[in-house]
């Protein structure tokens, strides 16, 4: 067959048996394999969708300049509809995200900003509100906003729906698939269900996302928001593609068991997928040894490949240094926290505190740095040597508050970081947080370091 563009061949995915990686589970496992798609991943099928919804809307004029913040995968997708309709691309993206990615958008002849990750939604330097400058900014411009364009879901029940429908025959009784802005399993989820009701959807989760309590408690707590690793699931925001009516549960995955799911998909299924892809299968498979019974057949999308992450989860030592290759050498955070005695309580400062007060309480309990809090939240950092500079240059402010001579937040880093990264990361005056599993937050110093070190 010959096609008018690449953008045709978007689409009919392959469905692929797991025959290693499902020992012991009842039923039957299937993978859909989304790499299939021209662009790597399963994104190309929304983000040409919302081109041309754009487009009939006049939206999305010729010679026009399409707008996006995403983790990459989207990127390239409306990268490729860009290059077959004739539109400029930029991209924002948050600095958590592979180099593979940036490198493949900027190769297809997108423009990429990359910005950082540990800001909220609603900071100017968020990946978010960049891409929405840019469009207020550019004339001629189009922003899809993947998180809230029904355009995203709609991809899904147009296409990936009913291709699995189809290619089951109809005997589909359970779906997964990570949720991120929500597209592929609420679009994927509803087509199912409206042919079979008693179709079971399996929403994937990542610690520091927003989403399974939400669901479990209409709560939306930002004490579950907290920086995370793997890329393109889990959200601090409710997108407006992410329909929980349509997610029967939610199974939360953590960044190292996503990790190490992924490798074995490659060595042992022979998959060379993506990180989330490891969610995806990790949390399914959780679920399904409790649930599935014999005559079940379970789908679990897989999002895109294993191209996008050659410099970290298919590289021994990025994994080794994040604690996700088990190595009885390698401390982690999760070590020196473990160490420490009982009783522990993180020293903190309001930013509403006043000046005076906050270095008593750094006096009182010997410590060098605070983090500032607001709201439950970490919203900055003081340290004694920058406070006494300031107080010496202007004595007046010992009576000013905290949010008047706070620094920025101290970085969150991973539970498995181990000694490499932690040391890296602290710089000459900061302390890194850290947050274990119950969302109590620690601080790790240059001290404990070299403790762990030394010890």
């Amino acid at each position: 067959m010959i096609y008018n563009s690449i953008i045709d061949t978007i689409g009919n995915t392959p469905l692929v048996r797991l025959n290693k990686l499902n020992a012991g589970i009842k039923g039957e496992i299937l993978v859909k394999v989304e790499y299939f798609n021209p662009g790597n991943s399963m994104k190309d099928r929304m983000a040409i969708k919302m081109v041309e919804d754009a487009e009939k809307e006049g939206l999305l004029k010729p010679g026009g300049t399409i707008i996006e913040g995403t983790s990459g995968n989207t990127g390239m997708g409306l990268a490729l509809a860009g290059i077959a309709k004739g539109y400029k691309c930029i991209f924002t993206m948050a600095d958590k995200q592979s180099k593979e990615k940036i490198d493949i958008l900027r190769a297809v002849g997108a423009e990429v900003i990359v910005c950082p990750t540990n800001v909220s939604p609603d900071d100017p330097r968020s990946y978010y509100s960049v891409a929405k400058k840019l469009n207020q900014d550019i004339p001629n411009s189009f922003y899809p906003n993947q998180y809230d364009n029904l355009s995203n879901w709609k991809a899904h029940y147009e296409t990936t729906g009913p291709e699995i429908w189809r290619d089951t025959e109809g005997k589909v009784t359970h779906f997964a698939a990570g949720v991120g802005t929500g597209g592929s399993m609420s679009g994927t989820a509803k087509y199912l269900k409206e042919q079979n009701e008693n179709v079971v959807s399996v929403g994937i989760d990542t610690y520091g996302s927003v989403f399974k309590k939400y669901k479990e408690t209409g709560i939306f707590d930002e004490n579950e928001v907290y920086p995370y690793l793997t890329e393109g699931i889990g959200e601090d925001i409710l997108p407006k593609n992410v329909d929980f009516d349509m997610i029967d549960h939610f199974i939360k995955v953590t960044d190292k068991d996503a990790a190490v799911m992924t490798r074995k998909l490659s060595r042992e299924e022979g998959l060379f997928v993506g990180w989330s892809c490891g969610s995806a299968v990790h949390g399914a498979l959780e679920y399904a040894r409790d649930h599935l019974k014999e005559g079940d057949q379970m789908v679990i999308l897989l999002p895109d490949h294993g191209t996008r992450y050659l410099g970290k989860i298919y590289n021994d030592d990025w994994m080794r240094n994040h604690g996700f290759l088990e190595d009885k050498n390698y401390t982690t955070a999760r070590n020196i926290i473990n160490a420490r005695s009982g009783g522990y309580s993180l020293v903190v400062v309001h930013k509403d505190t006043l000046v005076k007060d906050a270095i008593s309480v750094m006096n009182a309990s010997s410590v060098s740095q605070i983090p500032v809090m607001e709201d439950g939240n970490v919203v900055g950092s003081i340290t004694d040597s920058k406070l006494l500079n300031k107080i010496i240059q202007n004595p007046n402010l010992k009576d000013a508050q905290v949010a008047d001579v706070m620094e920025d937040s101290m970085k969150f880093v991973a539970l498995d970081s181990t000694l490499d990264v932690l040391s890296s990361m602290v710089d000459k005056e900061k302390a890194v947080l850290v947050r274990d599993e119950s969302h109590q937050i620690h601080i790790i110093t240059k001290h404990d370091i070299l403790a762990a070190i030394t010890g």
